[in-house]
């Protein structure tokens, strides 16, 4: 029998909703409902893509004596954090203080006023690893509820009062040292041999990288000795991360696309899921890099995109998962993913497939699990010859690959990662020269302006073309105006300004703080124990990282002060982490980093041909430089940009306009002079 979340729009709680556990959403009515019955309230949160979250599905909500304890004693809610973020974030702080570490699924038990008083994630169904079992778990708080009421509520005043109170450094401006310091601390982390940074398990750091990549590409060549020994770190750390990562097992070898993290340090064996919002940011540092490796990473993992990710709507899907069926029919993670031997040769034949299993490392004992390897690509063929066996072994063995079950797809779209994804198809379609990405590009920015946009409101989520009930957090506005910025650049049309105006115009008006900063829910949004502000980038941007971009790239086109004081002082907030700990501050960096450069503008006029796309080129391979690309007659003093007006060709030849801080040079001709 199904419980209340067969009507749900998202696919984790579709996931859920023939458990016989009587589960809830999120909303005034559940807590009503444990109001009325005296009980508590048991959150449970997690996302469909989540492996452990399945685990514990498979074995306490599946299980009818387990859910019956769930049933007769709280009130049981279950949540998509990617679907509701905002609740994540306060209960995933409380989950924090009280035990030290997070992660999902995440298990919470609250009072009826939503204020947590005991905290966990995953819980087994048996005793083991030193932790209890949850049904143990679930019948000792089920006690102390009815026992031990004082102690419940002194629990739960203390943990709310700390999370209410909870305060950051004072807001420091970051300048040229501050970024020095930065890199040396990236530098104390960085894993020589493996590349990346910290020990297993191990996540791609695209917004460090990044930072690394403009921190890099904005030193001149005459710097200090000292600066050039940090800059010489700074270029290792970047190069030897993005080459490990390519060619590891974290990176679908024959198919395009990065899990989300490695269990090892080496970055051989994955967590096999693939989300939306690491491919989309790698995408973006792959495509901006100017070596054969890099792009062809961009290139099969934009392809990756519109194969697997893209809905029949235009928009691009939360994730893959990481379990699929294996050839016994049970549910395994990686097997979708994983190889033997024996299984290439009967892809390839015997010759191709012993080649093929030592190019990519397959062995017979595995690498991975009973039997199964990953595939890594760590020494790529070099020779023409060799290079065209490597890409008719792809594509068959994809061909195979293909016949296998499929990880199962979260076909929700989100709007932040939508944004995400915007940009990166920007990078890759400019920087490939592969129109069909921008295309693409503009076919996700429609959907989220004609399905998530409503009453001028971005909403967080939509599916099958539906939009979700939920509203939308400050990320999802900082990184659809930043889509729609990169579309400007992209297309021309200056039609994604002023749609980028309106979403900041609505961050500023709803979200802003006292300090400077932003919120991440709106000022009319639900009111939570406590209101949710995150300070340091996690797997994507967090929501005042991504605005200070979209601010100041927006200012810098408009010439419009507000918005550059805003990113500004959002910036200064950031400030602190971002010299404590860069590698939860690469985002924040990169727009200090770019902001101190400007950020550039440059305007490329031209008729189209090989000689202006020269130009354009050069000029967006300036690191964070805002790049328009127009033909003479978008350029009279009619022009529909400021930056635009007035800027003819040179002697009839295709020019480079460079701004920076109020001051222009003189036009360019000459990519090099550029």
């Amino acid at each position: 029998m199904s419980n209340r979340l067969a009507s749900a729009t998202s696919p984790y709680l579709l996931q859920h909703a023939e458990n016989p556990v009587d589960w809830w959403e999120w909303g005034p009515e559940a807590f009503e409902e444990a109001r009325r019955r005296g009980v508590p309230v048991l959150l449970s949160v997690g996302y469909a893509a989540c492996h452990w979250c399945h685990v514990m599905a498979h074995e306490s909500f599946e299980d009818e004596a387990t859910a019956a304890l769930m049933n007769d004693f709280f009130v049981n809610i279950k949540v998509d954090r990617e679907e509701r973020p905002d609740v994540d974030a306060v209960y995933m702080a409380a989950t924090q203080a009280m035990t030290g570490h997070g992660g999902w699924p995440m298990t919470c038990v609250l009072d009826h006023d939503g204020r947590p008083f005991f905290a966990g994630t995953y819980f087994p169904d048996q005793p083991r690893h030193g932790q209890p079992a949850f049904r143990q778990v679930l019948t000792s708080l089920a006690e102390v509820w009815v026992k031990k009421p004082d102690d419940v509520a002194s629990a739960a005043t203390a943990i709310t009062d700390h999370l209410r109170t909870a305060t950051v450094a004072a807001a420091a401006t970051l300048g040229p040292a501050d970024l020095d310091l930065a890199v040396r601390g990236l530098a104390s982390e960085f894993d020589p041999q493996a590349g990346g940074f910290g020990g297993a398990p191990k996540f791609p750091p695209s917004m460090a990288l990044e930072f690394l990549r403009r921190y890099v590409d904005a030193r001149s060549a005459d710097a200090a000795q000292d600066d050039e020994e940090l800059v010489r770190q700074a270029r290792h750390m970047l190069v030897r991360t993005l080459h490990a990562l390519a060619g590891s097992g974290m990176y679908d070898q024959i198919g395009g696309g990065f899990a989300r993290y490695a269990v090892d340090r080496g970055w051989v064996v994955p967590h096999f899921e693939k989300m939306l919002y690491d491919n989309a940011q790698l995408l973006g540092v792959y495509a901006r890099r100017d070596n054969d490796l890099s792009r062809r990473v961009a290139q099969e993992t934009a392809d990756f995109l519109l194969r697997e990710l893209l809905t029949p709507e235009g928009g691009f899907a939360s994730a893959l998962d990481a379990d699929s069926l294996n050839a016994d029919g049970h549910s395994e993670e990686g097997a979708f993913y994983a190889w033997t031997p024996e299984q290439l040769v009967e892809a390839l034949g015997h010759d191709r497939g012993a080649w093929a299993a030592e190019l990519f490392a397959v062995t017979e004992q595995g690498t991975f699990e009973h039997g199964m390897s990953t595939l890594q690509l760590r020494h790529p063929p070099t020779a023409p010859g060799e290079l065209a066996r490597l890409v008719e072994v792809k594509a068959r063995l994809l061909d195979v690959r293909d016949l296998r079950a499929r990880p199962h797809r979260d076909d929700k779209v989100v709007a932040a990662w939508n944004g995400l994804a915007i940009s990166g198809l920007c990078a890759a379609g400019t920087f490939l020269d592969q129109p069909a990405y921008v295309d693409a590009a503009v076919r996700a920015a429609r959907l989220l302006l004609e399905v998530h946009l409503v009453d001028g409101r971005l909403r967080r989520v939509s599916r099958d073309g539906v939009v979700g009930a939920h509203a939308g957090v400050l990320e999802d506005y900082a990184c659809v105006a930043q889509g729609f910025l990169d579309l400007l650049q992209a297309t021309g049309d200056p039609a994604w300004l002023d749609r980028a105006r309106g979403l900041l115009d609505t961050a500023l008006e709803q979200f802003r703080a006292e300090d400077g900063g932003f919120f991440d829910t709106a000022a009319d949004a639900e009111a939570l124990v406590t209101r949710p502000r995150e300070y340091a980038d996690n797997a994507s941007p967090c929501g005042q990282s991504a605005v200070v971009h979209a601010l100041a790239i927006f200012a810098a086109i408009t010439g419009e002060g507000r918005y550059r004081t805003a990113a500004e002082e959002t910036l200064a907030v950031l400030g602190p982490l971002a010299t404590r700990a860069p590698r939860f501050a690469g985002w924040a960096l990169t727009a200090a980093e770019t902001m101190l450069a400007g950020p550039e503008e440059i305007v490329v006029v031209g008729a189209p041909g090989p000689d202006r796309d020269a130009l354009a080129l050069a000029a967006r391979r300036r690191p964070g430089a805002i790049v328009l690309v127009v033909t003479p007659e978008q350029t009279g003093a009619d022009a529909a940009l400021d930056l635009l007006r007035h800027r003819p060709t040179v002697d009839g030849r295709p020019a480079a306009y460079v701004c920076r801080n109020f001051v222009c040079e003189r036009p360019v001709t000459d990519p090099a002079a550029l």
